[in-house]
């Protein structure tokens, strides 16, 4: 594995393996009281410019239960907030800790990070990608149905940073990867760029039926991402009739899953009736953010 996590093609088919059979052991190490202090003496900085309950809760406790310790770093903790380069933040950071996890806006303060510091860095999150929940989504998919290969993951929603790293994700694993979206919110053209290799494997609609037809698997997330507040009419009307509802539903097959990074809009990106009756598979989701996470600060800082 590469010395940092800073987006999913970053990581082979064979790499992505390894880290959710790491995961499955970890999971199955802490539902048994088998304690695995593999990071005992390790230190997280966990680099915030974006809120999160999730991110935060998992990685802070993960790093807890792996024996190490996670320090919670805001804009207002750090002189980058105040205009400290983050070239001078990475270098700084680098005699301190073992390593960096970052929540932030861009993608090239990730880059950045990584470039002028010595210590692995852990994309938490940016507006162009989002790698440790699709390594959660592909470990909750594999729980429920044993293999990536012959099926089909359908996301219909905003082309954002959870469409472009599933796109990745899915197609690297054997998965062949439906996109459906208004034509003005597509993903990342890069992104498209990368899906263009594998064919019939990928497709992009605006047709939110025709994209979960046969789907194994159906994802969503809310139409308006923080950040993004000012545009939640806007895109309200941009999304209409790109709801996770019982007409894509029956589309999908009989067996299909339901996975949402969550929070969740109910109501607008899908109905209360389809998250409540698939909410076992989405808050496995959720969990599986801890594990996933586990065995990355495990290859990265072990």
């Amino acid at each position: 594995m590469n010395k940092h996590l800073l987006k999913m093609a970053d990581l082979s088919k064979e790499e992505i393996i390894d880290i959710l059979n790491l995961a499955d052991q970890l999971k199955y190490e802490l539902a048994h009281g088998i304690k695995h202090h593999r990071l005992e003496g390790k230190t997280l900085g966990m680099i915030f410019q974006k809120a999160s309950t999730r991110t935060r809760v998992s990685f802070e406790t993960g790093m807890y239960q792996l024996g190490g310790q996670a320090l919670f770093l805001s804009n207002r903790d750090l002189q980058i907030g105040r205009g400290e380069p983050v070239q001078d933040t990475a270098r700084v950071l680098s005699r301190y800790l073992d390593g960096i996890m970052i929540r932030t806006f861009e993608q090239a303060e990730v880059e950045a990070l990584a470039t002028y510091g010595s210590i692995p860095i852990i994309n938490g999150l940016t507006d162009y990608c989002h790698p440790c929940q699709v390594l959660a989504d592909l470990m909750t998919i594999r729980e429920y149905k044993g293999q990536f290969d012959g099926l089909k993951l359908t996301y219909i929603g905003d082309g954002n940073n959870m469409a472009n790293s599933l796109i990745v994700g899915g197609l690297t694993v054997g998965m062949d990867v439906a996109i459906a979206c208004p034509d003005t919110y597509r993903p990342d053209p890069t992104v498209l760029e990368f899906a263009a290799k594998y064919g019939d494997r990928f497709t992009l609609t605006n047709d939110p039926a025709k994209a979960a037809e046969d789907a194994d698997v159906v994802y969503t997330d809310v139409w308006a991402s923080m950040g993004q507040e000012g545009e939640a009419e806007q895109r309200r009307l941009a999304f209409t009739g790109f709801q996770v509802n019982d007409t894509v539903m029956g589309a999908a097959h009989k067996d299909a899953i339901v996975q949402h990074c969550l929070p969740a809009h109910r109501g607008e990106e899908i109905t209360e009736e389809v998250f409540e009756s698939h909410a076992d598979e989405i808050f496995d989701e959720a969990e599986n953010r801890l594990h996933a996470q586990k065995a990355v600060m495990v290859k990265l800082l072990g």
